[in-house]
């Protein structure tokens, strides 16, 4: 039986589903579809082959959401951290290069729906026997419409159940795409990959020499960090960014495309969520609390209010604690272009939400003026926040549920339900949980400046500074 190790790159900022994907917590970690994330269900569709622990290449404003996310699933697997992104060729090539006694490296994107895992995992295991051979396989989407938005795979003759690479295509406008449907020989290009280890690092060798050495320097001494794999991150700040497809896949003469007709879609705008979104008779997408009354063909989504909508037509809703989006459903393509506007103004709402996660548990900014804000912290048992000092907000703390143990200068105390600490600008404090059930306190931050960037660590179990 061959040893699958699955590569799972999990780097992407997913910005055409703002504003429930930000960029530190993409789309990759959302649960859209159903109560798992879509890296989760990534993982969970290749439950039937039997695969290795896998391989999870991620930034490091990630790290702690992947390692939480893989803990709720009961799974674990090798976390490598990128510092900084250079596209897929590099880490494919990590991968490969972390990987012990030569497997076959299942490369998927993290994001992305299988509306049929079982086709998936057929069409893996069909391309077993090649990739062993030294192929190296792609997996090519059977089209269902002639799609703008995607690369194809033109397929040569047939080969060891799949057929040749005849060539990689750009995105086609409509009339060329309509002409590729019609066509039959032309599949989406959705990023999959089964080849060997080693195979990829030789082509990557003869092709790409400078990639190859960079992340072969990056890769000489990582340094372990908890749960997590760091890379030298000198070296790989040096590496090309490229893509596996221009790196290997459109020079070497091993490429072999296996069609997959699994019902695949990358999630790529909010209209991509309303096709693959189960439907009422109206053809409305709702999750959350959401009331409709004579609408049509429409997504809308509450985290925490109550939505209505009457007489709506083809229009996406998306309501978060901060951000309200209203788009016509064939105009959500332009939420990436609007993004790109807000970043240009310096909008907080593009990086994170209210409710703001950390490896000792979440926080949500439920309030906030010139000089104060007020947040509800939740610290998980046995979690603690770093040993800081604040040069300009002071911090009054209300237990509400729970115990802390509080450092508040030269002074470590327990503060229970109904009590509350002050600490006042300059002095060196940290919280814990010692307890068994979650800690909920409020947070009233008051002073001249709130920005997180006026925390000053001088210790941090999670190895942040």
């Amino acid at each position: 039986m061959a040893r699958i190790v699955p590569v799972i790159l999990a780097g992407g900022s997913g910005t055409r589903l703002w504003p429930l994907s930000r960029t530190l917590f993409p789309k990759q970690f959302l649960a859209l579809v159903d109560e798992q994330s879509l890296m989760q269900k990534t993982l969970e569709r290749l439950d039937p082959l039997a695969c290795d622990e896998p391989i999870i290449i991620c930034n490091e404003d990630h790290r702690f959401i992947v390692a939480e996310q893989l803990r709720r699933c009961h799974r674990r697997g090798k976390i490598v951290l990128e510092p900084c992104g250079r596209n897929t060729a590099p880490a494919m090539a990590v991968s490969a290069l972390f990987a012990e006694d030569d497997p076959l490296l299942l490369v998927l994107a993290a994001d992305h729906v299988i509306g049929k895992p079982q086709a998936l995992v057929d069409a893996i295991e069909s391309a077993i026997p090649a990739a062993q051979a030294g192929k190296m396989v792609t997996f090519g989407i059977v089209p269902t419409s002639p799609h703008t938005g995607y690369g194809y795979i033109q397929r040569g003759a047939a080969e060891q159940g799949g057929y040749q690479v005849a060539q990689f295509v750009e995105k086609p406008n409509e009339p060329t795409a309509a002409a590729y449907l019609a066509d039959g020989g032309y599949y989406w290009n959705a990023g999959i990959f089964l080849v060997r280890a080693s195979q990829y690092l030789r082509e990557l060798e003869r092709y790409r020499k400078d990639i190859f050495d960079a992340c072969q320097l990056a890769t000489l001494a990582p340094t372990q960090d908890m749960d997590f794999i760091r890379l030298d991150a000198e070296a790989f700040s040096h590496c090309p960014s490229e893509s596996i497809d221009y790196a290997v896949m459109e020079q070497t003469q091993d490429a072999l495309v296996m069609p997959l007709d699994a019902q695949w879609n990358d999630i790529g705008a909010w209209s991509a969520l309303w096709e693959v979104s189960a439907k009422d008779e109206d053809g409305n997408a709702t999750h959350g609390e959401v009331m409709l009354e004579n609408c049509k063909n429409s997504l809308l989504r509450s985290r925490e209010k109550l939505v209505v909508g009457i007489g709506l037509e083809n229009l996406i809703v998306v309501d978060t604690p901060d951000v309200l989006l209203v788009a016509d459903r064939t105009q959500a393509h332009q939420v990436k272009h609007l993004v790109e506007t807000l970043k240009a103004q310096g909008r907080s709402e593009v990086i994170n939400h209210r409710k703001v996660y950390r490896p000792w548990g979440k926080y949500d900014s439920i309030d906030n003026g010139e000089r104060y804000q007020v947040k509800h912290i939740r610290v998980e048992p046995g979690a603690k926040l770093s040993v800081q000092m604040h040069h300009h907000r002071a911090e009054h703390w209300v237990v509400v549920s729970g115990t802390a143990k509080v450092t508040n200068g030269e002074r470590t105390f327990l503060v229970t339900e109904n009590e509350s600490t002050f600490i006042p600008i300059g002095v060196v404090h940290a919280l814990e949980n010692p307890g068994k059930v979650p800690l909920e306190l409020i947070e009233v931050q008051s002073g001249s400046y709130l920005g997180e960037d006026d925390i000053i660590r001088f210790d941090d179990k999670y190895g942040r500074c």
